[in-house]
């Protein structure tokens, strides 16, 4: 009998001790999933900044993201940086992730300009101001409009192609995506200041990635056989179309134009098969958002913003800089002393 009780006593502490273990476990794993990924609220104190940008496919917007998360953090501000990948989808998750996630304001590279409206709704509606970058967001009224100004990218194109076009040119254009509202910007400046030349098509692309220049100059080629000169919308796009006409013997025969002087593109200007691309002034750009977007995290008035764009649905709040050409005679000036390429990069390829 009094073994069994000795037995049962022990029993019962083993079963205890178990029980003590398991409730601790329990309550530090709660502790822990709590504690996973707090509200910025609880955090520690400061302004944070969604940004959420379409895709990293342009070398650009590594340099946009750089130095807009760079000023920012000089202005005592935190970034959190989200990619869609080109997923519409995608980015309004991460926009109704930022609103919960409680921080301060929104920046959006949209993936989409015409298909975010009840993302960007919502994060207005909770007081957030909202910031769209480079592409003006469309179907919903938005507080800022930070870009380039697009119109003039086009007509910097056209009038390359004035200066260096026989009468009765002949054209093709390869625009970006229609879900880029800046697309129709750029084609808009270009037609209208083209001159003493002949639009034979204009194609616009799925996608600023991919194969799609390649796809489209190849049709045009095969139903266009006397092309003079391809606008295309970026220098993704010219670095597809002078692949093609390097294939053909073409390349530096047909005037091409693009945006955004990737290096890339720098490189073909210097060797004669690209005609001229658009240098946009990002750092300067970037840094403006920055600025803008921590000052209107703090509730302040931004008295140097005193245009408006027009979307389709409202005139937005509108702060510019202007594009510059660039081309074999000056890129030089603009994209080698500017710092923005090294010299020995552009000219890698070329014998001086």
């Amino acid at each position: 009998m009094i073994y069994l009780m000795k037995k049962s006593r022990i029993l019962w502490t083993v079963l205890s001790l178990v029980i003590f273990l398991v409730l601790v476990f329990l309550l530090f794993s709660c502790s822990s999933s709590e504690q996973k990924d707090p509200p910025l609220e609880q955090e520690e104190q400061g302004i944070h900044i969604g940004f959420a940008f379409d895709s990293f496919v342009v070398d650009r917007w590594l340099r946009d993201r750089d130095m807009f998360v760079y000023v920012a953090q000089q202005l005592g501000a935190t970034v959190d940086v989200q990619n869609a990948n080109g997923d519409v989808a995608r980015q309004s998750q991460q926009i109704y992730d930022f609103v919960t996630r409680g921080v301060d304001v929104i920046v959006i590279v949209a993936v989409d300009c015409f298909s975010l409206d009840e993302a960007v709704s919502h994060a207005r509606r909770e007081g957030i101001p909202v910031i769209a970058y480079d592409r003006l967001i469309q179907s919903v009224p938005v507080d800022l409009f930070v870009s380039v100004d697009n119109e003039l990218i086009g007509r910097e194109m056209a009038q390359v192609l004035n200066d260096k076009m026989p009468e009765g040119g002949h054209v093709v254009m390869i625009n970006g995506p229609v879900t880029d509202s800046n697309t129709r910007h750029v084609r808009h400046g270009f037609e209208s200041a083209l001159r003493r030349s002949i639009i034979l098509d204009r194609i616009s692309v799925e996608s600023w990635g991919g194969e799609y220049g390649r796809a489209a100059i190849i049709d045009l080629l095969n139903r266009f056989p006397n092309i003079d000169a391809v606008m295309c919308g970026n220098d993704i796009l010219a670095g597809q179309v002078i692949q093609v006409l390097s294939e053909r013997q073409l390349a530096g025969k047909i005037f091409v134009t693009g945006q955004d002087a990737d290096l890339d593109a720098c490189q073909r200007i210097v060797e004669g098969t690209q005609t001229m691309t658009v240098f946009k002034p990002i750092e300067a750009l970037a840094s403006r958002a920055a600025e803008f977007a921590v000052r209107l995290a703090r509730g302040e008035e931004l008295e140097e913003v005193t245009d408006f764009m027009r979307s389709d649905v409202a005139d937005i709040p509108y702060y510019g800089l202007k594009p510059v050409t660039v081309t074999r005679e000056n890129i030089e000036r603009v994209i080698i002393e500017s710092g923005f390429h090294l010299r020995e990069d552009v000219f890698r390829n070329v014998r001086e």
